[in-house]
This record gives C-alpha cells, structure tokens and sequence, in this order.
C-alpha cells in the first residue's frame, strides 16, 4: 500500500516538473528507488540531468569564461595599482594638487563632495587611457602583424560563360569570345 502511494506521488511531482518548466524528459519513472531519482524539495531530478549539468559545466567555454574572469580580476588589480601609483602622482605633480577629495561646497547645510566626483572621473579617464594605450594598442600591433599583408587586388574575373581567367580589364573573353561586362 505505501509502495503505491510512493508511486503516485512520484507521478505527481514528475508531471509538475513537466508542466513547470517544460521538461518532457522528466516522465514518470516505475522504478521508484533511491538511486533513480533525487527529490529536492517539490522537483524531481534524475541522475542523468546531474550528469548533463556536469557536463554543461566542464564545457570548455564555462571554464574558459571562470578562467578569463580570475584573469581580469587580477588585472584589474595591476591596471588599478598603475594608476594610482604612477600616473595619479605624475598628474599630481604635473597640476600641483595631489587630491580632490577635500573640494566641496554646502548649499542649504547639505554638503556636496564634488571633489571625490573630480577623483572617480579622473581615475576612470587614467584607467581607460591605461587600457587602451598599454593593452588595447599593442594588441593590435600584434595581431596585425600575425595576421600579414592583405591580398592584393585580383587581376583577373571569371567569363561567366566560359568560365576562364581573363584579364581584369578585358571587354571580351579571349576563348569563347562572350563580351564580358
């Protein structure tokens, strides 16, 4: 008897599951064991989508994207350290006033800090300018230069009746004689 109530329960969150969220691979499993199916609170999932959802995640693109999003943090770090540590100082030096941060004005007894603002969008232009110049650029350089010349210009076309080479410039095939436009 709780062997059949087990069963129609099953059924039950099987055909939930379907109705939910579209999944007509669910169906209804008979054999109601412990190593056929994982209830996880009203759902059920059965081992092959664990086995589907290890394979989505060892894709090479999800570990490619974890990889290249560890690798920008860092970045981000060295981008962040070379502003402020060479360039932030060399502007200071250059405009003889090492920080904004103290420039504000009060209106109504509210303070308005626009100095910190003078400071962020300072930082972003030196960021933005570090990126570009420091990666962006010699990126380009390097792809250019692997990628070669681009192909010359083509000095022959195709009759298209005949289909022969024929000199770029000619009005008529030289073989079938087709003028050629």
């Amino acid at each position: 008897m709780a062997e059949k109530i087990r069963e129609k329960k099953i059924r039950a969150y099987s055909s939930a599951v379907e109705r939910v969220h579209g999944m007509d691979e669910v169906g209804v499993r008979l054999s109601v064991g412990p190593q056929n199916l994982i209830l996880l609170g009203s759902l059920v999932y059965y081992p092959h989508m664990l086995q589907e959802f290890k394979q989505f995640l060892l894709r090479g693109n999800v570990v490619d994207l974890a990889v290249g999003v560890v690798i920008g943090a860092s970045f981000g770090t060295i981008v962040t350290a070379l502003v402020h540590d060479l360039l932030t100082p060399f502007l200071a030096a250059i405009i003889k006033v090492p920080d904004f941060g103290g420039l504000f004005f009060t209106l109504n007894g509210s303070k308005f800090m626009y100095g910190h603002f003078i400071n962020a969008l300072i930082s972003f232009v030196l960021i933005a300018a570090a990126v570009f110049f420091f990666i962006v650029k010699p990126m380009n350089m390097l792809i250019s230069r692997s990628r070669g010349e681009a192909p010359a210009d083509p000095t022959t076309k195709k009759c298209s009746e005949c289909i022969s080479e024929i000199p770029i410039a000619a009005k008529r095939c030289m073989y079938c004689t087709q003028i050629v436009t």
